[in-house]
């Protein structure tokens, strides 16, 4: 994960005039409680997810109050977010970070999971999915929810019977739940799997999401029956041995 950024104060449009003496409280925080890199948010990955809010300084404080406490931000122009049942979402990692380009951040939540992508995934994937003929058909976006609550579902099966779960896509006009900046080992609730660490971190795109959605529900085995090519066997013939022939 990428280290420190000097320059811990990248914060924009917002709330009246910058007080650096307390954005630094709340990266002194992160700072002091870091462990896992992978699953612990960094003070530029607080600064990222702050300006998805209309009000970053805003955010920054209420964490420095609150560091424990998950958060709400807005979709659709930081980010917006792919939403999949937990072990399918896994499985989409998996084939992200071993045959792909790797993943953006990642969280889970009420038992699914919450893959970060680039604004405009929410509308396009599940235009992708039907074009391929794996959706259902349906826009899979919400309309005002927030993660863990309302979404529309997109779900599809390739002839064989295998499937892509129902997604639950998040953007422009929704809200997401975002897990705490610091997690202790027993917390409930939502959590990162991978926290952002860059105040630019990179997100997968709807091509990516796809790719990784058909690699998952082809590895699955088909749900479908088996098709031989060879006739059923009669089970009142008579069988013959003729190895012993000469």
């Amino acid at each position: 994960m990428t280290a420190w950024l000097p320059d811990e104060t990248t914060l924009h449009h917002g709330d009246g005039p910058y007080r650096e003496d307390r954005a630094a409280d709340v990266f002194a925080v992160l700072r002091e409680q870091a462990g896992d890199q992978t699953a612990q948010v960094t003070a530029a990955g607080a600064a990222w997810l702050a300006g998805a809010a209309a009000y970053p300084r805003s955010a920054l404080s209420q964490w420095e109050s609150h560091p424990s406490a998950p958060g709400v931000l807005p979709c659709g122009s930081s980010f917006d977010v792919v939403n999949v049942p937990t072990l399918f979402g896994r499985r989409m990692l998996e084939h992200l970070w071993a045959d792909g380009p790797g993943s953006g951040p990642v969280a889970t939540h009420r038992g699914r999971m919450l893959l970060f992508a680039s604004p405009g995934t929410a509308q396009r994937l599940p235009s992708l999915l039907d074009w391929e003929e794996w959706g259902g058909g349906a826009a899979s976006r919400s309309a005002g929810g927030s993660a863990g609550g309302s979404a529309g579902g997109s779900a599809g099966r390739d002839e064989s019977g295998r499937k892509v779960p129902p997604l639950l896509c998040h953007g422009t006009g929704d809200a997401v739940t975002v897990p705490p900046l610091t997690c202790g080992p027993n917390a409930s609730g939502p959590r990162w799997v991978v926290a952002p660490d860059t105040r630019s971190p990179w997100l997968p795109g709807p091509d990516v999401l796809l790719w990784a959605c058909v690699r998952v529900a082809r590895s699955v085995p088909s749900s479908g029956p088996r098709i031989s090519i060879f006739p059923p066997a009669d089970q009142g013939a008579k069988v013959y041995d003729v190895s012993r022939r000469r």
